[in-house]
């Protein structure tokens, strides 16, 4: 994913689930449509995860409570 939207969530009473679609109902509300990629930090989730519709990826690069959601290149697979 090259550009997509950055979203903050340190709510402890919330599951990370929960965290990713509301992040993605903001998305949807904003963008006009579903995002189908998260990006997470590694010390967020072991491994891949699916959440509804919203493949869910541990990586570096991103802070831990911070979301980074948008689309997956079509085309490439990643």
């Amino acid at each position: 994913m090259d550009i997509g939207m950055m979203w903050m969530d340190d709510d402890k009473r919330t599951t990370l689930e929960e965290k990713i679609q509301r992040a993605a109902e903001y998305y949807q509300d904003k963008y006009g449509r579903l995002p189908n990629l998260c990006l997470v930090n590694l010390a967020m989730l072991d491994g891949e995860k699916q959440v509804g519709a919203i493949e869910v990826r541990p990586v570096r690069n991103v802070l831990p409570n911070y979301f980074w959601l948008g689309l997956k290149p079509t085309g490439v697979s990643q």
